[in-house]
């Protein structure tokens, strides 16, 4: 059996998947044409989603193809075929990603930019922060990302609710709502942290209207998709003292151009999307344990659905 490995550290993961399943013949790298010359031969694909989709573009085709990103977006495009499985990364990012998302908001409720800033003017700055405990987070995304970050957050004593694309039961949150329920949660939450996917559902969520309802110290954080946000109306927000903060780690174009309003925003913070990076390690064995299930012709662990688009 043959794999191709699509990925810029293409080394490790033919390392760690040579030492576990040694029978398959891999062929991995990042260099395109190498890559489309390798692809025909390969029933099986594992790597990013920017480097594949130009191989589906060009008429090639794999039986199953693993993702190392949870986002697949670039193998949505209307033009390329949906005639083979696809299984997008899950079940790898949750700690990483409740890291960050702990992160910033102890350093949204510390002041720690603010404090910098006043010791880079040599301004003593005194202001007294606030606890977690009892804050308010909404969690606007409750997959294997969004419950994992919950339970992460849980021990330190917030209230948690949850938006979903259905209403549900699901500890450790209060509550889980519909999609429809955003703006009243939105109005309720200290943080709003937005773990969406990329659906035609999700675009321009967070609009004018909507952010007019965040409480003048909410904080919103964005790990989810760049298209949920409408940039200029989050940029007017800020302006206007209609929150207090913003977190963005995705934008609808990346990397984000120069002149782009998102530089220069009031109390908004870039972190390039970095958020939640994939571990070799991690998708190695997720890969291998799909592998398995392929050949006994189960389903896949993160199977994507074209039609839902996750």
């Amino acid at each position: 059996m043959r794999l191709l490995i699509a990925e810029h550290d293409h080394g490790r993961y033919a390392e760690l998947i040579r030492a576990a399943r040694p029978e398959l013949v891999l062929l991995a790298g990042a260099d395109p044409v190498e890559l489309a010359a390798a692809a025909g031969d390969c029933p099986l694909w594992l790597g990013q989603p920017d480097l594949l989709a130009p191989l589906l573009r060009q008429g090639l085709r794999p039986q199953w193809l693993q993702s190392t990103w949870a986002g697949i977006t670039p193998l949505l495009a209307p033009d390329l075929p949906r005639d083979y499985r696809l299984s997008r990364a899950v079940g790898i990012f949750g700690q990483v990603m409740a890291e960050y998302v702990l992160g910033h908001l102890l350093a949204h409720e510390r002041g720690l930019f603010a404090r910098l800033a006043a010791q880079v003017a040599q301004r003593w700055e005194h202001s007294l922060p606030r606890s977690l405990a009892g804050r308010r987070a909404l969690i606007v995304g409750c997959g294997d990302i969004g419950q994992a970050v919950a339970q992460f957050l849980a021990p330190f004593g917030l209230q948690l609710r949850g938006v979903a694309s259905a209403p549900r039961q699901q500890p450790p949150f209060v509550e889980v709502a519909g999609l429809d329920q955003l703006p009243r949660l939105a109005a309720w939450a200290d943080y709003v942290i937005n773990l969406l996917p990329d659906t035609p559902a999700t675009h321009d969520l967070y609009d004018a209207e909507l952010l007019a309802r965040l409480r003048p110290e909410a904080l919103l954080i964005n790990a989810g998709r760049g298209a949920a946000v409408v940039d200029a109306d989050l940029v007017a927000a800020l302006e206007q003292g209609q929150l207090a903060g913003a977190v963005i780690d995705v934008c609808r174009e990346e990397p984000l151009p120069p002149g782009h309003p998102f530089w220069n925003a009031p109390r908004l913070l870039l972190t390039g999307h970095s958020a939640a990076p994939t571990e070799p390690a991690l998708m190695a064995a997720l890969f291998l344990d799909n592998l398995a299930r392929w050949q006994a012709g189960e389903a896949l662990r993160g199977e994507v659905a074209f039609a839902r688009g996750y």
